[in-house]
């Protein structure tokens, strides 16, 4: 082996050992099983939330801004309710968008949701004041459809408030992020 292609492997090495490093070091839910206000989306989506948020691409321009409002009910016996979130979408370039969440709950404060933008379920868990969850969402960008993932964790912040907080990535690239801030009326 000539000095090049020893050069190649040991940065080969690092780039992996650094993409292992970051991959244990980044949070996960039970790292919030101890926070306050302990979160239970049943009781937090239920009746009408407002958002305000806005969408920042990689370099954290804000592309759009905009407003959410949200209808939602939930049905069934305790412990295994079903959940409707209707978002009503308002952006800032005037454009408005529709999409309705069904939520189920499992065991240990799991859910699985569906929504008809959502290419398969989105799957995601409560535990303490947060809630995380990851989906890949149909996004019409130029007169196509494209499929981005979403890691997306919620934070309870007190009985009205909770802030969002979305990254977006295709092949595992980041495209942008979403921040919003839900307010319970």
């Amino acid at each position: 082996m000539n000095l090049a292609s020893h050069r190649l492997a040991a940065l080969g090495s690092a780039l992996l050992l650094c993409a292992a490093l970051a991959a244990c070091s980044s949070p996960q839910v039970n790292d919030y099983a101890a926070e306050q206000p302990v979160l239970d989306l049943r009781q937090y989506f239920n009746g009408t939330v407002d958002a305000y948020g806005v969408f920042t691409d990689r370099s954290g321009k804000v592309v759009k801004r905009f407003t959410v409002v949200m209808t939602c009910t939930w049905q069934g016996p305790p412990g295994a309710e079903t959940g409707v979130l209707d978002e009503a979408f308002s952006y800032s370039d005037g454009t408005k968008e529709r999409r309705v969440w069904t939520l189920k709950r499992g065991e240990g404060g799991r859910y699985i949701g569906t929504a008809a933008d959502v290419a398969g379920e989105a799957i995601g868990e409560e535990k303490g004041n947060v809630f995380r969850w990851g989906y890949t969402l149909r996004l019409p960008v130029d007169r196509k459809v494209i499929e981005v993932q979403f890691d997306d964790w919620m934070y309870l912040m007190n009985n009205k408030v909770m802030l969002n907080k979305a990254k977006m990535s295709k092949f595992g690239f980041g495209l942008g992020e979403v921040t919003l801030s839900f307010v319970r009326r």
